[in-house]
């Protein structure tokens, strides 16, 4: 009888602590918003304002909003994305709670939705990283269904024109065809970015991210870039903020970036001027000319809610929803 009470008694204080926490943050004036990486993210966006709105956790909104990025057909993120230099599309993803449980895969060949991939490993396993085979063995162990796909349309043409020359050489990620007056920042394809990056902070206060991504077109087979790494391509610290990035992922890695952007917002500084100061520490890093070639953009959110974003170069789109109605695309500050 006595442990019939005590469950009882636990169960209904974990049913109300929910409530209680929705009650303390809405106390402390937290409102719910979300950020998102590119012009994509509008769309993505919706998917997850739609769980924030009914006081869904902010762990859903990131899977569910980028989920819808994964499965729109185009040349950057999910199935239908440019493939590396054979010919193979493959998907990386990270997810990462405010309690600091995360998941990532990498390496992923033909499942639709990778970062639900690495939500399942972040919940069912002990690990956080799995790649190539394993994770996909682990993703049908979990109900998830082998896509065996051609190229699409526009990733079989794009691969088919790179094949002329073969040459191997990342170019800046852009929205605009016509932003570009520097002749050593070429203007290129809408397309040409391959990531979607998410931040949520829900009505309980509490803070999440997720990055899903094909990586660089036409890269080296195994590549990997900051996406599925925790710490560059994403970081959440339920007591600070977080952020996320995107861009040329071997130069986010070498920052950290996005642990980085967090650890700055620890020490004061707004996420805007965090951001900022990520970037300048890649300059510092790298050195300007060999930045001139790249693009880098991070994004981020503070426990109040406060948004921030800064990028390398011209041309980074993000996106912020704090409602329906204030869905809005933002183009970031640039330091080159």
């Amino acid at each position: 009888m006595q442990r019939r009470k005590f469950l009882s008694i636990g169960s209904t204080f974990l049913a109300a602590l929910p409530l209680s926490y929705y009650k303390k943050a809405e106390k402390l004036g937290v409102k719910p918003i979300v950020i998102s990486t590119w012009d994509a993210g509008i769309n993505a966006n919706k998917a997850a304002w739609n769980i924030l709105a009914n006081k869904g956790k902010a762990i859903d909104a990131v899977e569910q909003g980028v989920m819808v990025t994964e499965s729109e057909i185009n040349c950057c993120v999910g199935l239908g994305a440019n493939p590396d230099r054979e010919g193979f599309v493959t998907l990386d993803a990270s997810i990462m709670d405010e309690a600091g449980n995360c998941g990532s895969v990498a390496f992923l060949e033909d499942i639709k939705h990778p970062i639900s991939v690495a939500r399942k490993l972040m919940e069912k396993t002990p690990h956080v990283f799995l790649v190539g085979e394993g994770a996909q063995k682990f993703a049908i162990s979990q109900g998830f269904i082998l896509e065996k796909k051609e190229l699409s349309e526009g990733a079989k043409k794009a691969y088919e024109n790179w094949l002329k020359k073969t040459d191997y050489h990342p170019e800046i990620n852009r929205e605009n065809k016509n932003q570009s007056s520097n002749p050593i920042m070429p203007v290129v394809n809408e397309f040409n970015h391959d990531t979607i990056a998410m931040i949520a902070l829900d009505a309980y206060g509490n803070l999440s991210a997720s990055c899903t991504t094909s990586g660089q077109a036409f890269k080296m087979r195994g590549r990997v870039g900051d996406s599925p790494i925790i710490g560059a391509g994403i970081f959440v610290d339920n007591e600070i903020g977080a952020a996320a990035a995107t861009g040329q992922g071997e130069d986010i890695i070498r920052i950290v970036g996005s642990h980085l952007v967090v650890e700055l917002m620890r020490q004061g500084l707004s996420p805007d001027m965090a951001c900022k100061k990520a970037i300048e520490r890649l300059i510092k890093v790298k050195g300007v000319e060999k930045c001139k070639s790249i693009q880098v953009g991070f994004i981020a959110v503070n426990k109040k809610g406060q948004t921030g974003a800064y990028s390398l170069q011209n041309g980074f789109s993000y996106a912020t929803c704090s409602n329906m109605e204030n869905n809005k695309l933002n183009k970031s500050s640039f330091i080159l």
